[in-house]
């Protein structure tokens, strides 16, 4: 009788699975099909190369970027910098999970404690759907902790406390991994995977064995305040009255699509992690495959579009000149002797307001300079791959601030026109915030629709 059961067993399963009654390799049939589609806001950059680095002179002999020839991989980026207002719905998404969490102690409703089996989760979910009474009287009671206490407050004022906005997030940090090492946070030992042992003993600050032997090893975790620093405005600049724009520049609606600065350089990579949650969330929901991070461009990256598929320019819009032929200036930067408002903005512009070069990008010089994903380093083209090369440094806060320089690229309102060019770079540490200083994303693009000999007919 068992043997009989075991027979029709087995010619069930083969049976449901066709491809198992030919015999032939078909793949795993009925894989949903994946297009990603244009992600808005963002334009393609195809697969290419071109020759990294000046087309100029080196204006101040920093000796930074010579020339490199370099291969790209496809990728989406922002047409323009992130916004204050596309920075905001991060703050609010960062208050809002922290104000459910604190009602979900009280209140059934905005929390999800149990699975779609009834089984309890070990660690509760928000509930989205239900929206927060910000004026109920019990709400308000118990969300009396997010907001600035009685003696901070400017003319009795509820605010809410900008300091407490911290967003924890992880990432996932694969070079270490392929390296078959980690390092442990307090040591800075290796412990290598292939001898499974480390290079010496190994304490924690309390006094016990680390032993650091799966794959949580390479999932880092991260804490942030992601309210940015509005003070920058007046602690960059010395006898300079900037206090309209400490007061005003964020939150106010006159400045919502002027791209946001005030965010080091920890703040911006957060945002990406964070934008990709989002994005991934909702795809879950739908049943739809994830898709790559959105992040900070690398280096070679941001160049590769800022020239715009001109090989040979020494700005976005492929001229010599930072003029156009009526003689009105082509980026918000700072002209000829100092004469700021010569260009059309004393500090930062609207995003846009200037035409967008060959890939439909705007503001790549001027405007803001950008936060990139590589660490500064003057050598570093003498040791990157020439595919996507690549040069980045996870710094803690106790290494020296040589390890916390972080490349920038672009130029700002504030900086002349030799740092407007595509091939220059320039440093800031990673956790200082500059009034003139912001990014933008990128995401890597799946597939190989895109290169520079043309587009498939996927769009």
């Amino acid at each position: 009788m068992k043997k009989i059961f075991f027979i029709v067993a087995v010619t069930t399963i083969i049976t449901s699975c066709g491809s198992y009654q030919t015999g032939e390799l078909t793949g795993v049939q009925d894989r949903p099909f994946y297009h990603s589609g244009n992600p808005y806001g963002m334009v393609i950059v195809p697969t290419g190369a071109y020759t990294m680095g000046l087309n100029d002179q080196d204006v101040p002999w920093a000796l930074t970027s010579q020339h490199k020839r370099v291969s790209v991989q496809a990728f989406w980026i922002d047409e323009t910098e992130i916004t204050n207002n596309e920075y905001r719905q991060f703050v609010y998404w960062v208050r809002d999970s922290m104000a459910y969490k604190l009602l979900g102690e009280s209140f059934e409703d905005y929390l999800i404690t149990e699975d779609a089996y009834g089984e309890e989760l070990s660690e509760p979910l928000i509930n989205w759907d239900v929206e927060i009474n910000w004026k109920g009287e019990e709400e308000v009671e118990i969300l009396q902790e997010l907001y600035l206490p009685e003696h901070e407050r400017f003319y009795r004022r509820a605010e809410i406390d900008s300091r407490k906005l911290i967003y924890e997030f992880f990432w996932v940090d694969y070079k270490q991994a392929a390296q078959k090492f980690t390092y442990d946070n307090q040591a800075r030992r290796h412990y290598n995977y292939e001898t499974q042992q480390y290079d010496g003993e190994i304490y924690n600050e309390k006094g016990e064995k680390v032993q650091i032997r799966d794959r949580s090893s390479f999932i880092m975790r991260g804490n942030v305040p992601v309210y940015p620093d509005t003070l920058c405005w007046i602690s960059d600049f010395t006898y300079s009255y900037n206090e309209p724009m400490a007061n005003m520049y964020f939150w106010h609606p006159s400045y919502d699509n002027y791209p946001v600065v005030g965010v080091n350089w920890q703040q911006a990579r957060a945002f990406g992690i964070w934008r990709t949650a989002l994005m991934n969330a909702v795809l879950l929901r739908k049943g739809q495959s994830f898709v790559q991070d959105y992040r900070l461009p690398m280096e070679s990256e941001w160049e590769y579009a800022a020239r715009g598929g001109l090989d040979i320019n020494m700005y976005p819009w492929g001229g010599y000149y930072t003029r156009n032929n009526s003689g009105c200036f082509l980026a918000n930067f700072k002209p000829l002797r100092g004469d700021y408002v010569d260009d059309g903005g004393l500090n930062t512009v609207e995003v846009a307001v200037y035409d967008p070069n060959e890939f439909g990008i705007y503001d790549m010089a001027g405007n803001i300079a950008e936060w990139t994903n590589n660490s500064f380093d003057e050598s570093a083209y003498s040791f990157t791959h020439d595919m996507n090369p690549d040069y980045s440094y996870h710094a803690l806060p106790d290494d020296p601030p040589v390890l916390k320089r972080k490349a920038v690229r672009g130029g700002s309102w504030k900086d002349i026109g030799h740092y407007m060019q595509v091939g220059s770079r320039s440093y800031e540490y990673q956790d200082t915030a500059k009034s003139y200083i912001g990014f933008r994303n990128v995401r890597t693009h799946m597939g190989n629709e895109y290169n520079t000999a043309g587009r498939s007919k996927v769009y």
